[in-house]
């Protein structure tokens, strides 16, 4: 049995990869506060920005992984609120982390005592992982954070062939996206001029990306922008 586990796979970019993990044949696990509709996969109700949920997940996770042959485990959800430096709470970023930082940790401790070669650990980062844009600081402080965490997983995990990568989206076409810019077309059709094809970023595109990285331990280590390109200002 071949075994993804998903986290935040209720929409967006995390429903994409477990739809796509399930037309390969793998069992695919949704870790999220709501459902996941895509038929034939298993929902975990957790609400991983709950300091100490993702500790709870060991005995509903361990006989799927036990029974694995390669695991797939990525790291999917995330928020991202406006927030500044100058204005950022310490509860704000702490919940930020929360779910950002400190649940895949927890689940990484999980899930590794049990990973076999072939298993793989990755993370979905983003543009802002590499560099920053104003008020949204709380986002792009965590996801800087993920990439030292994906990069001490390849070093720590080294010898026991598993690997590990981050796929950072540009902007990509999902619920918190459009939630986010609301309905200002202007806002929109800046953000789409930044892209080399003028567009966003399918979810399902995302996804493709994901499945290659899950089959390719040659990217072991490896930060990957999967952003259409952006132009340069």
């Amino acid at each position: 049995m071949n075994l993804a586990i998903v986290t935040g796979a209720s929409s967006g970019i995390g429903r994409a990869i477990a739809a796509r993990f399930l037309r390969d044949g793998d069992t695919v696990i949704n870790i999220s506060r709501h459902p996941c509709a895509e038929p034939g996969l298993e929902n975990i109700h957790c609400d991983l920005a709950a300091p100490g949920a993702a500790d709870g997940l060991a005995s509903a996770l361990a006989p799927w992984l036990a029974a694995a042959d390669r695991v797939c485990l990525v790291h999917n959800a995330s928020v991202m609120h406006r927030n500044r430096v100058d204005n950022l709470a310490d509860a704000d970023l702490r919940a930020t982390l929360e779910l950002n930082l400190v649940a895949p940790n927890a689940l990484n401790r999980i899930a590794i005592p049990h990973l076999k070669p072939g298993s793989s650990i990755l993370y979905i980062g983003s543009t802002l992982a590499e560099k920053a844009v104003p008020g949204v600081a709380g986002y792009v402080i965590a996801k800087h954070a993920l990439v030292g965490l994906m990069r001490a997983t390849c070093q720590d995990l080294a010898g026991r062939g598993i690997h590990t990568c981050m796929i950072c989206p540009g902007f990509t076409d999902t619920p918190q996206f459009r939630a986010l810019i609301g309905d200002d077309a202007g806002i929109l059709a800046a953000i789409t001029g930044l892209s080399a094809f003028d567009r966003l970023i399918e979810p399902e595109e995302i996804a493709e990306a994901v499945a290659f990285a899950a089959r390719a331990p040659v990217l072991n280590g490896a930060l990957i922008h999967a952003n259409l390109g952006q132009r340069e200002r």
